[in-house]
């Protein structure tokens, strides 16, 4: 009988340490990574605004490739909330996700025709989109460069495989076509704490102005 109770202390402490090895991974996943990102966005806001002032531009027509891990603009959604401003990056790997809202290099750039994807952490390193799914049609998405300010009217929202490529065609759904309309496509895991599939937000160009202008009234008006 002594053994037995001994056995199943043994197996009750070793469940309290998993449990709270657990805790301190998610700890670390949810917060160590926030603070990460968070101070990483912090450097690359200060890094664009100056190489702005200085009238230099990560977008120029004249730079044959951005650096993996720039900053190349500010993201925002106003139903998201007025703070909601996150640098986006030029790349998808694993480091330039950490820093922020990555751009899929070789898909369009802000204000051409084509297809702007952009895709963000869910849940750790920041989660940019953790609340994509509250972004509804209608909806704004409005791009900061050196010189403009392009807004983008969500058309749809969709769920599909992470093998789900051609929604980052300049077309999405059609890989051959031509495109005639200037999109921005944003893309998370799903759900929350999942990478069973992802989440798609598709949004079409419906404005372009000069920063001179002042702010866009997607940025004045609310959601």
């Amino acid at each position: 009988m002594n053994t037995v109770r001994t056995v199943i202390r043994g197996i009750g402490q070793t469940l309290i340490t998993l449990g709270l090895i657990t805790l301190l991974f998610c700890a670390y996943e949810l917060w160590i990574t926030n603070l990460y990102t968070a101070r990483e966005q912090s450097a690359l806001g200060s890094q664009l605004r100056r190489s702005w002032d200085s009238g230099e531009d990560p977008l120029a027509p004249t730079l044959v490739r951005v650096p993996l891990g720039t900053g190349i603009a500010v993201l925002r959604i106003p139903r998201l909330g007025d703070s909601y401003a996150k640098v986006v990056v030029e790349g998808v790997g694993r480091e330039d996700l950490k820093k922020g809202p990555g751009h899929y290099p070789g898909t369009a750039l802000f204000g051409n025709l084509g297809n702007v994807v952009i895709s963000g952490h869910r849940t750790t390193y920041g989660a940019p989109f953790n609340r994509l799914d509250e972004v509804k049609p209608g909806d704004a998405i409005v791009v900061e460069t050196k010189t403009m300010w392009f807004t983008y009217t969500v058309t749809k929202r969709s769920v599909v495989s992470p093998h789900a490529i051609e929604v980052t065609y300049p077309v999405p759904g059609d890989k051959g076509a031509k495109p005639t309309k200037r999109l921005i496509t944003l893309t998370t895991c799903n759900p929350k704490y999942s990478a069973r599939t992802r989440l798609i937000v598709f949004a079409e160009q419906s404005a372009a102005q000069p920063k001179s202008a002042g702010l866009p009234p997607a940025l004045t008006q609310g959601t």
